[in-house]
């Protein structure tokens, strides 16, 4: 009986971790972001920067981001006040940005299976 418990236990936890994987975000929407300039700053013990490097997956290192731990006064000219922060056409957006909302700020197309 034990046995059986764990076996199911196991199957339920690998059926909730397929089902809880979202699409990652395609290269070209991340390199798109960093042609139009967008720029994150966070730190890497922020939860919501977590969250939101999250979102983009392995295609996060394609988006132009500053650690505000290392270059303190890059962010403090931009003007920086929490984290994360994207700037934006020289306008901060404060918190974390769904993907739509990047997209529409930046005009950058953001395929829908990535959403």
């Amino acid at each position: 009986m034990k046995q059986y418990i764990i076996i199911l236990g196991l199957i339920t936890l690998l059926f909730l971790t397929a089902c809880s994987k979202t699409p990652e975000v395609q290269p070209e929407f991340a390199q798109c972001l960093t042609d139009y300039g967008a720029t994150m700053y966070g730190t890497e013990w922020c939860s919501h920067c977590q969250n939101q490097k999250a979102e983009f997956g392995k295609s996060f290192n394609l988006v132009n981001f500053v650690d505000c731990d290392i270059n303190q006064n890059r962010c403090i000219a931009a003007g920086v006040k929490g984290y994360p922060t994207w700037i934006i056409d020289d306008k901060a957006y404060p918190g974390e940005q769904s993907l739509e909302r990047l997209a529409y700020l930046t005009g950058c197309e953001l395929d829908n299976e990535q959403v």
